[in-house]
């Protein structure tokens, strides 16, 4: 049995997946998990040597369903790894990390799961960057979860089900929430771990973005109650309650719409507060806690989707932002 194998998923990532299988180590088992792509993905990945899987077209894809059938390959090949790295098709390795996990995960039996830093390859390139770069950067230690670029005990991502298939967005919190309700610590190491591509330069794509978010809320916080309940209720206030208000106040007493203003300015500058606190300029602050308050409006329309579909139990497709 090796230490550790390695799980990388894509579609049409380009250049991207090129930097990224560039930076995987060479005597590390590896697999790419392709989802439909139309450019060279598949080609480059066999060229250096991986094994590589495509995913059935005839079902809908989602990142949960080829990280499951990126481990499953490993199996069928023959690999057996103690630990198993997830990485996504437009991230690269940073210098150190796969050391770092490795090394938490065996010398604490008490870790299943280990995340570090993701950053951003070119986050002044646009204010879309800038927000990913934000939101990637949280304080390390235990955590409840994290985002796809985990390093797991091979044991525990078996013995809690893998990634659910059905969850189109936030499928690793969903993944993560069960490794912690098993009993399990999950830690964020100060670390830096990986380097992200999102190339975001058009506000329809972070909207896209914004509102896939808004629907791993609701799936989420649908199979398990506790996990987003906050998220979920400021979507709620802030993209659907006092929308509505205001529509009914600009008919019957137009002055109290000057309430709901204000309680986005309250949102707005609670933001701003809590992200200067976290060691952000003024300006990026400032901008960052307008779009926060901003992505409750395709927050709202993610959540609605779900529950649509859901309620009339139609099949959830994956919402991609690119």
């Amino acid at each position: 049995m090796t230490r550790l194998s390695i799980v990388i998923i894509g579609r049409n990532e380009g250049t991207r997946l090129i930097r990224c299988l560039e930076s995987l180590p060479k005597d590390v088992p590896a697999v790419y998990v392709d989802s439909g792509s139309t450019d060279d993905s598949l080609s480059e990945a066999k060229n250096r040597g991986l094994v590589t899987v495509s995913l059935d077209l005839s079902r809908p894809f989602s990142a949960a369903r080829a990280r499951n059938a990126g481990v499953a390959a490993l199996q069928n090949a023959g690999i057996a790894s103690d630990y198993i790295q997830f990485l996504d098709g437009d991230c690269t390795f940073e210098n150190g990390w796969l050391k770092a996990g490795l090394d938490t995960l065996d010398n604490d039996s008490t870790i299943a799961l280990v995340t570090g830093w993701r950053r951003e390859i070119n986050p002044d390139a646009s204010i879309y960057n800038a927000i990913s770069q934000v939101e990637w950067h949280r304080p390390a230690g235990d955590i409840l979860a994290c985002s796809g670029d985990l390093m797991v005990r091979r044991k525990v991502f078996d013995s809690v089900g893998q990634f659910n298939p059905d969850v189109i967005a936030a499928e690793d919190d969903e993944f993560c929430v069960r490794i912690g309700k098993a009993g399990w610590r999950l830690v964020r190491l100060p670390q830096a771990m990986s380097v992200h591509d999102a190339n975001m330069f058009h506000f329809s794509e972070w909207w896209r973005r914004a509102v896939r978010s808004g629907h791993g809320f609701a799936q989420v916080g649908h199979l398990h109650e506790d996990y987003f309940r906050r998220e979920r209720l400021r979507v709620a206030i802030y993209g659907a309650v006092l929308p509505t208000l205001a529509i009914f106040f600009w008919f019957t007493f137009p002055w109290l719409i000057c309430l709901i203003l204000a309680a986005y300015l309250w949102s707005f500058a609670k933001s701003t507060l809590g992200l200067l606190r976290e060691g952000l300029q003024p300006k990026s602050a400032a901008h960052q806690a307008v779009f926060l308050v901003i992505s409750k409006f395709p927050n709202i329309i993610g959540m609605a989707r779900f529950y649509i579909r859901h309620l009339m139990r139609r099949n959830i497709n994956i919402i991609e932002y690119k």
